[in-house]
């Protein structure tokens, strides 16, 4: 092989390895300390019940009492 074909390859894996390091990270376990940190934080995280579920049931009950046209035979 030629140097400039060896220089392109390395590049191209170098360009490939560094779009995808999230990634590659994730599955070797390199981010460990930041999942850790994370689950941490959503520690201390509760669900609360919001106004939107009583808004979604407010609007199905509209929706239903809506007068409907019969199909004529």
């Amino acid at each position: 092989m030629s140097p400039v074909a060896i220089v392109l390859l390395v590049a191209a894996v170098f360009l490939v390895s560094a779009a995808e390091w999230q990634r590659i990270s994730r599955r070797v376990g390199l981010d460990t300390s930041v999942r850790r940190a994370r689950k941490r934080r959503k520690s201390h995280l509760r669900v609360v019940k919001s106004e939107t579920d009583d808004f979604a049931k407010a609007v199905e009950r509209d929706l239903a009492a809506l007068p409907t046209i019969e199909d004529r035979d």
